[in-house]
This record gives C-alpha cells, structure tokens and sequence, in this order.
C-alpha cells in the first residue's frame, strides 16, 4: 500500500503548476476574486500560492481565535512574495456541546466528512502547500486525511492554543459529583461549568484535542513547540506567521524545502505518534483515528500495534484526566517539547524522520520564546531540564513503566482501556453485570438508587459501527459519584468507556 500511495505522490508531483496545467477559464475562476497584485503573482510571476483549509466558526472556543488567521497569513504570504488563499472550510462540531444529545452520533460521522471537504478544498489544484486549521477531536484527524489524499503538497498544520486556566478539572469534577447526589442545583453546577469553559482556546484538560496537538508536534507537522501556546499570547501570532515561512522553506535553513506531507507521513512518523500518546497518557480515541489516519498514506496498523507499544513505552506525563494537572502547567512543566526529548534520546522515537522544518525531530524538543518582542522574533530554548515531577518525568524515572494502555477481550469483542488513569487497586474487578440499552435507562436506575453497590454497568448499541462514537460522558457523575458507594470501584474508569471494536456495547 505504501509504495503505490509514493508512486502516486511522484507522479503528481511531476505535473506543471496548476496555473500554467490548467485551462485559460479554469486558471480566471480561481484567481477572479483576488486582489490584482495577487493575480499577477500567481499568473505572471508563478509565486507560490497556499492553500488555506480552516475550522474557523465562533461557536466553538477552540476555533473561534481563527477568525483572523487568513488575513494574518495572506499578510505574511505576501511580504515573502507569495500569495495565500482560503481554499475552503471545514464543519467543526463540539463534543462538549453535543454530548447526551442525539447531535453526539454524528461525531465520529464528522470526522469523514471533515476529510471530504479538505479534499474538496484542495481539489481546486492552483495550490503549491497548504496551511490546515483546526484543533479538536475529529478535526484534526479530518483534515490530516484528506490533506494525506493530496499529499504531494507540503503541509504545516497551524493550531490556536488551549485557554487559560478557570476553575480547575479536579474542582469541576467535584461539582459534577455533588450535583448527581443531589447537593448542587443546576445553577450551581452551570456556574461551575462556565467557570471552567471560560473563553476562548481549547479546553484545558488532555483530552482528544490536546492529545491531537502533542500527536502532531511528535509527526513534525507544526512549527516546533506551537501546540499549547494561548490564543492571547503574543507569540501565537508570531507562531502563525512562522508556518507560513516553515511551508514555503524560507524558515532557517535556506537550502531546506518543507517535503510533501505524505512523504513526512510515513511508518516512522506514525509509530512516534503513537508513542508520544502513550508516554502522555492522551485519549483512546486515537485508536480508532490514528488507524485511519495511517490507512491514509498507505500505511496499516491496528490496536495490537498500540498495545505492543504501550508495553515498552514508559509514561511520562500527568495531566488530567491522568492526573490534577491542566495543559498549561502540563506546557509550563516542559509540555510536549519535554517528553520528545527524552522519547528521542532514549531511542523510544524515530530520529531519523522528515518534519516541516530543517532541524527534523530534535527541533520539536525545545519550547518557543519571543527574542526580541517588539520584532517578534522566536528562538527555541531546550525544554529540559525537568521542571515539575508532579507532571511531567524523565525516561529514567517515569510515572510507570509502560504507557499504561490495555487491550481486553472477551466474549463481547475487543476493547481498550487506560490502565493510567486507573489506580493500582482497581486493575482487578469482579462484579454483577446490570445491562442497560441507552445512558437515560442508566441514569434513571441511579437515581432510583438501583446502583447502588458493586456493580458493572453496560450500555448497549454504543460504538463505532453503532451509533457512531457518543463517548457516554454524561454518565461520568453517577459512576464516579464518590459518597463511599460500590461504585466508586470504578472512579478510576470513569472517563475510559471500553468501545468494542465490533461497535457492540461499551462498558461502564
């Protein structure tokens, strides 16, 4: 599959640019609504043009600081004497806003359709690289697909920042708890929810979309060190600007062209992905994206690969839901420049692959500066040495010495679980099964007081060749309800619900 996915890249690499390939009518429509000097650049002066593909909407958080981006690329496509357009966008749904609602199962549907319509985008062809927009859950993976279908472009992904700390992960799971015993009114619990989710920027905890950010810095596909720099910081714009001289090749190293994405996206890349995920603890979810992903360019792996890994692989990182820490002290305790330089050093990471910038790998070990703020100049400083042991640990002295991922069988299929978030008490558990076919038929039975004791709950037609992939999050209280009941054994499960691979049920 690999060697026919490259001989494809070479053969469409191996056209004339898409101004002078195409029709004299194709080449107008694609250049009618630019501004005059950018038609003459792109026709006359064969500039190189960039394809933008954004996530950009002001209802989600973590993409509403995109708002501005285009102009500030365009701005600095144009001063390198480029020019940039915004190709197309891309839809961007919210797990946090659909979640309990009927709106979660076209989750998992979103993330194809988010593929598609970078596809669509990029089909226009009068396109020398392309920066790619977004952040979250399914949008990263989406658009990291379909720019895999066009992967002779270089590629730089351009991400916007997680927001500040509010109120912390561990003191909203506390309301939450209290509120599913009944002692915190819905009030209560909305102004503790607002106080977490307080601005723009992508939630704090290391969920799906913060764990897409520490995938993509160990791929090599950001300008090193930009995954958790803050929307209001003022190095993001400096950062913003940096990707369009990483995609061009005009950043450092003169001789360096940033390479197509699908010749930097090869098995190497891919594994450091996957090793970089587990040694953070980041979210399963990747087990379904990352497999499909890889099918992308041409590359097979599956969850045996993941659960191979996750035997050699040590953890390294505390940050919520794994630990108390947020992303920003997870950033300021060395963030994921941190953990791929000690990945890389102790050889757990592959060396030897191609990234966006001229530096390869070991770049993407240091951590962003300002130089000189008024001339937004960056520097890289190294993210070592260790800063706080609470989160972040060395290879020679880890949280665990695995990445703390399980793959389980049984008679209901395949599942996978993070043994990392679940204490060392609690890797054995034997109990009556109480099955249920939806989250509201659990919900009512806990507050008719029915769950009350040792008890493993399944909800049924849940998964990905079910009803898509709802992750059952509004069942996180009731199960971690912490009043000394039996179903505190499964605490440390909470925000691990077991998909089986067959799409059959998941387990509580």
């Amino acid at each position: 599959m690999r060697t026919a996915y490259l001989q494809q890249l070479a053969e469409i690499a191996g056209r004339d640019r898409g101004s002078d390939r195409m029709g004299c009518a194709n080449v107008a429509h694609a250049v009618a609504g630019a501004p005059a000097n950018d038609k003459l650049r792109i026709v006359a002066e064969r500039a190189p043009n960039i394809g933008i593909v954004t996530a950009y909407n002001d209802m989600l958080s973590a993409h509403a600081p995109y708002q501005h981006y285009p102009d500030i690329i365009k701005h600095e496509a144009r001063r390198l004497g480029a020019t940039a357009q915004v190709a197309g966008g891309v839809p961007a749904m919210c797990d946090g806003v659909t979640q309990g609602t009927p709106g979660m199962e076209l989750s998992l549907f979103s993330r194809d359709l988010i593929a598609m319509s970078t596809a669509v985008a990029l089909t226009h062809d009068m396109f020398n690289a392309a920066l790619l927009l977004g952040v979250c859950d399914k949008i990263v993976p989406g658009l990291l697909i379909g720019a895999l279908h066009f992967g002779h472009l270089p590629t730089v992904f351009v991400p916007a920042g997680p927001m500040s700390s509010g109120l912390s992960n561990t003191a909203k799971s506390k309301v939450r708890e209290q509120a599913a015993q009944g002692l915190v009114g819905r009030k209560g619990l909305l102004d503790a929810e607002m106080a977490a989710y307080h601005g723009v920027g992508t939630c704090t905890f290391y969920g799906t979309a913060n764990s897409n950010q520490m995938l993509l810095e160990a791929m090599g596909l950001h300008v090193p060190g930009t995954a958790f720099i803050q929307p209001g910081d003022a190095m993001r714009e400096a950062l913003t600007r940096e990707a369009v001289r990483t995609v061009l090749g005009r950043a450092g190293d003169a001789a360096f062209r940033c390479p197509p994405i699908g010749v930097m996206v090869d098995e190497r890349a891919i594994v450091n992905a996957m090793c970089a995920l587990l040694a953070t603890g980041g979210s399963t979810n990747h087990l379904i994206h990352w497999v499909a992903v890889a099918r992308a360019a041409g590359i097979v792996i599956d969850w045996d690969d993941f659960s191979r890994l996750s035997d050699v692989v040590p953890l390294l990182a505390r940050v919520y839901p794994n630990g108390s820490a947020d992303v920003n002290e997870f950033q300021a305790a060395g963030g994921p420049g941190f953990v791929i330089g000690e990945l890389v050093d102790a050889g757990l990471m592959h060396a030897d692959v191609l990234t966006v910038r001229a530096g390869g790998i070991r770049e993407f070990a240091g951590i962003p500066t300002l130089a000189d703020a008024g001339a937004a100049t960056l520097s890289w400083r190294p993210a070592a040495p260790l800063m706080n042991e609470a989160i972040t640990r060395t290879v020679a002295s880890p949280f665990s010495a695995t990445g703390g991922l399980k793959l389980l069988g049984g008679n209901l299929g395949r599942s996978v679980i993070k043994v990392s978030s679940v204490p060392d008490d609690r890797h054995v558990i034997e109990a009556p099964a109480r099955v249920f076919d939806s989250q509201a038929a659990l919900q009512k039975a806990f507050t008719a007081g029915e769950l009350d004791r040792d008890v493993v709950c399944v909800v049924r037609w849940q998964g990905p060749q079910a009803n898509g992939m709802p992750e059952l999050h509004k069942l996180t209280p009731p199960l971690s309800d912490g009043r000394g009941l039996g179903r505190e054994l499964f605490a440390g499960m909470r925000r691990n619900a077991l998909t089986a691979e067959e799409g059959a049920c998941s387990w509580l």
